[in-house]
C-alpha cells in the first residue's frame, strides 16, 4: 500500500533522527517510491528547518527542534485519535486555548473547517497551521524559543492572565494521581498552568504512556480538569479516581 506523503515525511524524520543521517536510496527502497519522490519530499522538509540537505539524502538539521520532533514520531496512531475526539468538542464560534505539544498540533488538521473559532495559541508552528478563513488566532507574545518555535516567559503570562472564558486543551509529558499533570520544563509548566487556571473549562489530552509517569515539573493538580480524553481505557485504578472527583473520561468505544 502506498504511503501518501505525511506518511512518508514522518518515516523520513523518523529515520533521520535514529541515524542523523537519512539516504535517499534507501529511503526509496524502504517507501516504495522513486528517488525522486524522496527527494522532494526531502527538500520540503528542509523548507521547515528539520533537514539540512546534503549529497545523496540529508542531515538532522543542527538547529531543529529535537524534542518536538522526537516527541511527534511517539504514539502516532494515539495522538491522532485523541486529537480528533478533542476536535469533535470544538463547536463553531467556541473560544479554545491550545498548548505547544504534539497532540495539539495533531489537532489543528481538524480545526481548519470550523467556523467563527477563536484560538489562543503560544505556538508559531501551530499558528501556522491554523491559517483558515473560518479561525481567528490570538498569539501570545513574549520571549521566543526558536528551537520549539513557541512563546514563554512574563510577557506571556501577562498577557494570558488578561483572558478568560475559554476552553483549554492541554497535553502532558507525563501524569500520577497525586502529583498531577507535568512537563519536562519548567517554563510550560508555569504557563500552561495558568492557561488551565484562568479557563472555564479544561481539557486534558493523554496517551496510555502518560499515566503514572510524571515529568519533572508540575503543571496543575488533575482535579482541575474537567475532561480526559485518551486512546483507550486506563486501569481501573485511574478510573474510579476520575469518578470521585467527576472528572468524564473520554476514549473511542
Amino acid at each position: 500500500m502506498l504511503l501518501n506523503i505525511k506518511e512518508r515525511k514522518e518515516k523520513i524524520i523518523s529515520a533521520a533522527i535514529k541515524n542523523g543521517f537519512v539516504s535517499v536510496t534507501e529511503m526509496a527502497k524502504e517507501l516504495g517510491v522513486c528517488d525522486a519522490t524522496v527527494r522532494r519530499d526531502i527538500q520540503a522538509i528542509s523548507e521547515e528547518g528539520l533537514l539540512d540537505v546534503a549529497h545523496g539524502g540529508a542531515f538532522l538539521a543542527k538547529n531543529s527542534d529535537y524534542s518536538f520532533i522526537s516527541k511527534s514520531q511517539r504514539n502516532v496512531e494515539a495522538k491522532k485519535t485523541i486529537a480528533q475526539l478533542a476536535a469533535e468538542m470544538v463547536k463553531d464560534g467556541d473560544q479554545i486555548f491550545l498548548d505547544s505539544g504534539t497532540t495539539c498540533f495533531e489537532m489543528t488538521q481538524y480545526l481548519r473547517a470550523k467556523k467563527s473559532v477563536s484560538i489562543i495559541v503560544n505556538s508559531v508552528r501551530i499558528a501556522e497551521e491554523l491559517n483558515a478563513p473560518g479561525l481567528n488566532v490570538l498569539m501570545l507574545g513574549g520571549k521566543y524559543r526558536p528551537d520549539r518555535m513557541d512563546c514563554i516567559g512574563p510577557i506571556a503570562y501577562q498577557t494570558l492572565d488578561r483572558l478568560r472564558g475559554y476552553t483549554v486543551f492541554v497535553g502532558t509529558d507525563g501524569m500520577s494521581r497525586d502529583f498531577g499533570f507535568t512537563s519536562i520544563d519548567v517554563e510550560s509548566a508555569s504557563i500552561f498552568g495558568l492557561a488551565v487556571k484562568n479557563s472555564k473549562r479544561a481539557i486534558l489530552l493523554a496517551d496510555s504512556s502518560k499515566f503514572d509517569k510524571p515529568a519533572l515539573y508540575k503543571t496543575t493538580s488533575i482535579r482541575s480538569i474537567s475532561t480526559i480524553i485518551t486512546e483507550k481505557r486506563p486501569a481501573a485504578e485511574w478510573c474510579k479516581f476520575f469518578d470521585k472527583y467527576n472528572i468524564k473520561l473520554v476514549y473511542p468505544e
